[in-house]
């Protein structure tokens, strides 16, 4: 006896061609694999960035899980409105939450901490201070997916964040020349 198989599965093998469903499943998995490649993210990054397993991203990438319902959200590649400045900070700080895990936040805990009281002197103002303290906070408590986000994130409030970043000194200088180099095409 053959191993059982989906009812989408039968109804190609006697049509010969996808439901409408599969084909929009199969789109969105194209669109996302596309998104993916022109932004560099892998999903080993995703992975760590989302806190959902390597195997299950590639599973939702494939298309291959069903979970017995489908939820549609729209995506398209929305380019950041970002100044330069921003975009320089973003791509640094990107680079650095892919180095970023609990062992290298310990690693990384006394420069930031040491630029946090460094920053304290010489930033005055809101939202910096406010934000000062927030990235205390992350710190202190080692919150690691917190970090990736303010590292990360292309909202207004984690752009305002990396004004005011702790994260000076810890990327490798040939690494941060190549992100620049890079930023700079």
């Amino acid at each position: 006896m053959g191993s059982p198989q989906s009812a989408a599965q039968l109804r190609k093998e006697r049509s010969g061609r996808l439901t409408v469903q599969e084909e929009r499943r199969a789109g969105d998995c194209l669109h996302d694999r596309e998104v993916m490649r022109e932004t560099r993210t892998t999903q080993s990054w995703l992975s760590r960035l989302s806190g959902v397993r390597q195997p299950s991203i590639s599973q939702f990438l494939s298309g291959k899980v069903d979970l017995g319902y489908r939820l549609e959200v729209g995506r398209r590649p929305v380019i950041p409105d970002l100044t330069r400045s921003e975009r320089r900070s973003w791509r640094l700080h990107r680079r650095l939450s892919s180095l970023l895990t609990k062992d290298s936040l310990e690693e990384w805990r006394p420069v930031m901490e040491r630029n946090l009281q460094r920053l304290r002197g010489s930033v005055t103002g809101q939202p910096h201070t406010r934000n000062l303290d927030r990235w205390d906070s992350l710190v202190e408590s080692g919150d690691a997916l917190g970090l990736h986000r303010v590292l990360t994130g292309l909202d207004r409030d984690s752009i305002e964040m990396r004004e005011v970043s702790p994260m000076s000194g810890l990327l490798p200088q040939s690494e941060r020349r190549a992100v620049l180099q890079e930023a700079s095409r």
